[in-house]
């Protein structure tokens, strides 16, 4: 098989782990940055001439444009581009797991961050708040605000830049991340980027068997979204998951058996799947 990854990143770990299984198999890998050139990235494929599979560990505009291109001529794609485009906006991504009942926090939306200073001094008690970038990319905003003024400040330095405002959930600390490719559940913590702060001479708990509603609501978000490489990332609210972020095909590094399993998945026949967008 011919197995293309889309992706400015081919060093990857994960992604080099995986082609180096691939080949090692006597598959053939390419690599494919859809952000190359000016043209239409349709040009950077040739039709006649299409992979068995790309694996689109990218997000860009020309990325997603590129795999609906490719979609369009009868090419599999994994993740498909809209279940990426729809992990690309956090207020999409609230939508669609409130619809589904998939355990997240109260959020709402706000065409610019200023919009949610009318009023801030009357509501002291909705603090501390998450306020985050409502279109998920590097660098993108992701705060934690404990009152007005640091509202204020936020404001200041983010005065244009549409949010979600989610209600913040008290937690360990620790930021549980869920990996799953095909199905195949991996896991591991992380320092939660906000919130109480795990205390630095505490090293991070283990991860051996996750609880059942853990795995399943995983699962679940999966399903919900139409992916099949995904991360959730989940915080402890007393023993119950909180899904606080939904990621197409994200780095998962660390878990040794990933590789296998999305060379596994790249070799595998596609089962009919569809987001609920």
């Amino acid at each position: 098989m011919r197995v293309c990854l889309l992706t400015d990143k081919p060093d990857h770990p994960l992604l080099a782990a995986t082609s180096s299984a691939l080949i090692e198999a006597e598959h053939r890998v390419t690599f494919l940055n859809p952000d190359t050139g000016t043209g239409s990235p349709s040009e950077l494929v040739i039709p006649d001439d299409f992979a068995d599979v790309y694996l689109l560990k990218a997000h860009t505009p020309r990325s997603l444009e590129l795999a609906r291109f490719l979609e369009a001529h009868g090419a599999r794609v994994v993740n498909s581009a809209a279940a990426t485009e729809l992990c690309q906006d956090r207020s999409r991504i609230a939508a669609v797991a409130d619809g589904a009942g998939l355990p997240m926090p109260r959020t709402r939306t706000l065409d610019t961050l200023s919009e949610a200073l009318p009023g801030a001094e009357r509501s002291e008690n909705d603090f501390p708040l998450m306020v985050k970038s409502r279109h998920s990319r590097r660098a993108d905003l992701v705060a934690c605000v404990d009152g007005p003024a640091g509202l204020r400040d936020l404001a200041a330095k983010w005065p244009d830049e549409p949010v979600v405002i989610q209600e913040f959930v008290a937690n360990s600390g620790w930021d549980h991340k869920l990996w799953v490719i095909a199905g195949e559940v991996f896991a591991g913590v992380r320092p939660a980027p906000v919130g109480a702060p795990p205390d630095a001479a505490r090293s991070a708990p283990l991860v051996r068997d996750l609880p059942r509603a853990w795995t399943e609501t995983a699962l679940h978000t999966g399903e919900v979204f139409g992916l099949d490489v995904y991360g959730v990332d989940v915080l402890d609210r007393e023993g119950a998951p909180v899904v606080v972020d939904v990621n197409a095909f994200p780095g998962i590094r660390g878990p040794k058996g990933a590789p296998a399993a999305l060379a596994a998945l790249a070799l595998r026949r596609p089962r009919p799947r569809s987001a609920r967008l």
